[in-house]
């Protein structure tokens, strides 16, 4: 999969990521409170479309089109880039996104769990215990409701 570009719904107080969506086709990309929406939060402060993240011969674009507009590191944004990593805010005091693009299809919070599995392994051979292995295990669904 080529040019994919991967959601990440980040843990208001820890930042990490708690839900993430991958998209490789799609040429816009909706994010807001309506179902009709490519990645839907249920927030107060997220309008029923607040931002579209569509394709542009460079790469993408995030364009805000809600309410109660959309942030990029405390400044109210019309239209900007995508740079790797970035993190939207949507409204003042809404959910953070954080937005990666690749060639290949990620999962940031598998790959959080995989950096900490790894860590836990390393302080368990450093205390010569044993270790169970680590089965591979699915991530549950999650319905995305944020009280702001």
């Amino acid at each position: 999969m080529s040019n994919v570009i991967t959601l990440s719904l980040l843990h208001p107080l820890h930042k990490t990521p708690v839900q993430s969506w991958s998209f490789g086709q799609e040429s816009v990309i909706r994010i807001g409170r309506s179902t009709d929406n490519n990645v839907v939060l249920y927030s107060a402060v997220v309008s029923r479309h607040h931002v579209e993240i569509h394709r542009t011969d460079g790469g993408w674009a995030v364009k805000s089109i809600g309410t109660n507009g959309t942030y990029l590191e405390g400044r109210r944004i019309t239209e900007v880039p995508v740079e790797d990593g970035i993190v939207i805010r949507l409204a003042r005091s809404g959910p953070n996104i954080q937005i990666h693009m690749s060639e290949e299809k990620r999962d940031p919070l598998k790959e959080l769990l995989s950096r900490r599995r790894t860590e836990e392994d390393a302080k368990e051979f450093d205390h010569n215990t044993q270790s169970e292995p680590h089965g591979e295990s699915a991530l549950p669904h999650q319905t995305t409701i944020i009280n702001s």
